[in-house]
């Protein structure tokens, strides 16, 4: 399959290149050691936690805020346990090439890896990383498994396994510049086609002021960015059957309403990835953005927004007469099943998941969610009364938006090109999804 020699490419890529430093023992084949006994927990977040003293755990994680605050907290871990924990920090791209060499390639550069949700699927389809759920049984009430909501178990979960433990929930949200709603004696839009209307009515070029920003960039952007409008408008990339659906008439019509809302958006936008999206909302160039919660914090961040204090935050509009299902994303955090060091990557990982460690983990700015009690948390809401509308979003929310099929990443790079040559006027809705679904049917057989 494309696939496989996908990961035969960037296996060999990876290992061209030096990994993460790693003190354990490549292991070829066979099977990695089990993880041992629980442990009932430390001051610093799990009391009485195992100790690791001399053991070093290599994390890979991709670049989003969170992993930053993953650092601040390696020096907490290492009083709780004696073990040290170097995280390497890699672009979306080649976080995904290295840590798949690793898995094929059976080094064990790193011992536990965040895995984007919709990785699981093909993570778990190749065995690549420990299921923990054994494990989560076992220690259900030392996590406190009832504090979790039941989408965070998307995060790495896929047909009865969890191959990554839910790290950093993000909830799709829609976020609006209330001066200038309030100016034009607009409410936050409720539905796709208000929102579209009050774009319209909030865009004066000669201004440089645009009613919305939107993903365009041809590769992951893009196609990420239309899953969002799609599934908010009832849109179906996998049926019931497992089937892909790609040029459902459904599909074919958000396509073309994604498209129309460029006309609102600043120029260049066809060819926007996050970052550029971020910066026009935060420069108050775009009055509004629909876009992972995990940024909401830096809308207030003077260092980096000029909208300070002008934010509104609501749940993205559904379609007409459709209720809405928030498009839920995230990441989780799987060990590798190579480790040899898989009691301390659990330990880990219950330490840093924890009630007392997550309010830490926010108050250092990881912007991402997965506990009800962190969002519910009476200090926290006080300093970011937004943390509402995340718990609202979380209890509805869809985290299958971007299917967690083993054949995602295929999916992602077909649509990609797609909605892009579409966003470009070379070719109608129709015509790039009828033959996207051309494409992709294959991948299924």
């Amino acid at each position: 399959m494309a696939r496989l020699r996908l990961c035969a490419t960037v296996m060999v890529a990876a290992m061209l290149s030096s990994a993460c430093g790693s003190n354990s023992t490549p292991q070829q084949g066979g099977s990695a050691p089990s993880v041992g006994s629980s442990s009932t927990g430390s001051e610093s977040g799990t009391a009485g936690a195992h100790r690791f003293d001399g053991v070093t755990l290599n994390v890979a994680a991709e670049s989003d805020q969170y992993a930053a605050v993953m650092q601040k907290l390696a020096g907490d871990f290492k009083a709780a346990t004696g073990a040290t924990v170097n995280v390497d920090i890699l672009g979306y791209p080649e976080e995904y090439s290295k840590i798949t060499a690793d898995f094929v390639g059976h080094t064990a550069n790193y011992d536990l890896v965040a895995m984007d949700i919709v990785w699981s699927g093909e993570f778990a389809a190749n065995d690549y990383t420990v299921d923990l759920k054994p494990l989560i049984d076992r220690d259900a009430k030392q996590i406190n498994l009832g504090d979790f909501y039941d989408v965070d178990w998307t995060l790495g979960g896929w047909k009865g396994k969890q191959v990554a433990f839910p790290m950093a929930g993000y909830a799709m949200l829609l976020n609006y510049n209330k001066p200038a709603f309030d100016a034009a004696g607009l409410q936050a839009p409720k539905t796709m086609d208000e929102l579209k209307a009050d774009a319209q009515k909030l865009t004066n070029p000669a201004k440089n002021v645009y009613g919305i920003t939107v993903n365009g960039q041809k590769g992951a952007a893009g196609a990420q960015d239309w899953m969002t409008y799609n599934s908010q408008m009832g849109g179906k990339l996998i049926d019931a059957d497992g089937k892909p659906t790609i040029n459902s008439p459904t599909n074919v019509q958000n396509l073309a309403f994604f498209k129309s809302l460029f006309q609102f958006a600043p120029p260049g936008a066809f060819d926007y990835d996050w970052n550029a999206r971020e910066q026009s909302f935060k420069q108050g160039i775009a009055m509004m953005q629909v876009g992972a919660s995990i940024a909401r914090p830096n809308y207030d961040d003077p260092s980096q927004s000029k909208i300070v204090g002008k934010v509104g935050t609501t749940i993205v509009p559904a379609g007409k007469g459709m209720q809405p299902v928030t498009g839920f994303e995230g990441w989780g955090l799987g060990i590798n099943k190579d480790s040899k060091k898989q009691d301390a990557a659990w330990e880990y990982i219950k330490w840093l998941t924890s009630e007392k460690v997550q309010k830490k983990w926010i108050e250092l700015g990881a912007g991402a969610y997965i506990r009800k009690s962190t969002l519910r948390d009476p200090e926290l809401l006080a300093k970011y009364p937004w943390q509402k509308m995340i718990d609202q979003a979380f209890q509805n929310g869809n985290g299958d938006f971007r299917p967690r099929v083993p054949q995602y990443s295929q999916i992602q790079d077909i649509l990609g090109t797609s909605v892009n040559e579409v966003l470009h006027g070379t070719t109608s809705a129709q015509q790039a999804l009828d033959q996207a679904q051309t494409q992709i049917e294959p991948l299924f057989k």
